[in-house]
């Protein structure tokens, strides 16, 4: 398919073929082979596809070839395309892919997240934007205060859907989705379909083009893998060995709690070894430095949770190590496909020690790869394992205590 089809044959206006030149494009993935034909159609579009696989440009393009064809100014806080991500730093690289394809159209992007002062972002929308990309919490944020404008929102989009379902958000997507005109053009993209996406894209596509590319238990070939069996204790001295080889020249450590992020970046720079820790406790400035700095190579590892698992695409990531092991097999895949993108080939490494061995079993059961054993031995039982976590970037706030309360001399309750 993607043989007969050319970005040229799709009719893209001038500039964006420009662009895709650029930037190296040379002929459309297989998900945008399917995609694209039916978003430039006027379909909307339910796209099955794992991170890696070009999905962003078989939404992007259609909407900006749409756009070009259709030059419309966008009234004050309103937008004609809506991009929801389910973590900041997929709606940075989401916007940063809708500039570099819009090169050479006169369109308005702006990126909505939290994390970052609100100000900034209501004084864009004041203008009115051809396409916003942004979080659940902070696009929801923006609409109570009618900073945001969807209703005649012409385009809509949400990217990564079962990520979002994991992380909370379904509140936060009703709320969109019930303040969006009928007449729209929408398309979802998830790794997985569970029951509840599939009720979610029932209701948001109408008549839909589904495309299929690849199963999320499927792991890329080129991705060399293998497992460590060590005590934990021993994680930290196998860790730094290993980075210590010339071969490791770029590398992504997981971690499954933003408390070990922090730990194994800290011990990582005690031993001269950069590294930058990569979670949802940093703020977005935070976030975004780091991420700058690993793919500049002026740090060399990124400690992250599940948070980087899905989403940040930086070039030339040779190593992913799996410092612990996610207790769910799908994170799993979606870690090691950090690495052997656009074609390269990459590593995987796992660390497992005994309380960690059935969620190494479940990740073989899932893939279907017997993982080759670099050092140890496996154990014969396994040991309880620790509670899982299942939203380690997820923060949960208690409740305030309310203050008691007693009445003054004229009878007015007050707090004490």
């Amino acid at each position: 398919m993607t043989d007969q089809i050319t970005f040229e044959s799709l009719g893209f206006a001038a500039p964006i073929l420009q662009a895709l030149k650029n930037s190296g494009f040379t002929s459309p993935t297989p998900i945008q082979a399917g995609a694209i034909p039916a978003g430039l159609s006027g379909r909307d579009v339910l796209g099955i596809a794992q991170t890696g696989t070009g999905k962003t440009a078989a939404f992007a393009l259609p909407i900006l070839q749409q756009m070009a064809a259709n030059p419309l100014r966008p009234r004050r806080f309103g937008t004609r395309a809506l991009i929801l991500s389910p973590t900041r730093e997929l709606a940075v690289q989401i916007e940063q892919e809708f500039k570099k394809f819009g090169t050479g159209l006169v369109l308005n992007t702006v990126l909505i997240v939290g994390g970052v002062g609100r100000s900034g972002q209501v004084n864009r929308m004041s203008r009115g934007a051809d396409i916003v990309v942004g979080t659940p919490g902070r696009i929801c944020d923006l609409m109570s205060t009618r900073n945001l404008l969807i209703d005649q929102c012409q385009f809509f989009v949400l990217d990564e859907a079962d990520r979002m379902l994991d992380l909370g958000f379904m509140p936060d997507i009703r709320k969109v989705v019930a303040a969006l005109p009928t007449r729209r053009q929408s398309a979802l993209f998830s790794a997985t379909m569970p029951k509840e996406i599939v009720h979610l894209a029932e209701g948001l596509l109408r008549d839909p083009v589904r495309v299929t590319i690849q199963a999320v238990s499927s792991t890329p070939t080129r991705i060399d893998q293998s497992v460590h069996f060590v005590e934990a204790s021993g994680k930290k001295a196998l860790l730094v060995d290993l980075l210590r080889g010339p071969e490791m020249t770029r590398a992504i450590v997981f971690t499954r709690t933003k408390r070990g992020a922090d730990r194994v970046a800290l011990q990582l720079n005690a031993e001269k070894i950069t590294a930058a820790a990569m979670h949802g406790n940093l703020g977005q400035n935070a976030r975004q430095r780091a991420l700058e700095a690993f793919k500049a190579g002026t740090v060399r590892v990124l400690v992250a949770t599940d948070l980087a698992a899905r989403g940040i695409d930086v070039t030339g990531v040779s190593h992913v190590v799996n410092y612990e092991l996610p207790n769910e097999p799908e994170s799993y895949v979606h870690r090691i496909g950090r690495t052997a993108r656009n074609g390269a080939s990459g590593v995987a490494v796992a660390f497992c020690d005994a309380t960690e061995l059935a969620y190494l079993n479940s990740i073989e059961k899932l893939t279907g790869v017997k993982m080759a054993v670099a050092s140890g031995t496996r154990p014969a039982h396994a040991l309880p394992a620790r509670k899982p976590q299942r939203h380690p970037d997820m923060i949960v706030r208690k409740p305030k205590p309310k203050r008691p309360q007693y009445q003054d001399k004229r009878g007015a309750s007050r707090a004490a």
